[in-house]
């Protein structure tokens, strides 16, 4: 069973997505903003990260940048999910490392494709 990291501020938009995700077969561990993803992710080593950008204490431009600058973590999947859907946005996420830039409202369909994708690699 694949485990994400889910890195997600809004109560309802992390219920919401660890529910579709734990109906899947997911494990899902939850970080509320991006210190504490970045606490957890040394033990937790999930197989990939879903993160939201605005959050309190650390965007999740800044996370995606710590996790893709370090040796430890560089490899793994980042998925950035996000209500800041203009181009400007999805560039800078990208451009930040993330691997895919989803944004919300989304299909679960997307979310899970993208998702299956990343860890058949």
């Amino acid at each position: 069973m694949s485990t994400v990291l889910l890195v997600e501020d809004s109560i309802p938009t992390r219920k919401m997505i660890s529910e579709l995700l734990t109906k899947q077969g997911f494990n899902v561990e939850v970080a509320t903003d991006g210190i504490q993803a970045l606490e957890v992710l040394p033990n937790l080593r999930p197989d990939l990260v879903i993160l939201d950008i605005i959050m309190p204490k650390m965007n999740g431009y800044e996370v995606c940048r710590k996790i893709k600058s370090d040796p430890q973590t560089k490899d793994l999947p980042v998925i950035i999910c996000s209500s800041k859907g203009e181009d400007f946005d999805r560039y800078w996420g990208i451009k930040q490392g993330a691997d895919a830039y989803i944004a919300k409202p989304f299909r679960e369909k997307e979310l899970i494709a993208t998702i299956k994708q990343f860890l058949k690699r």
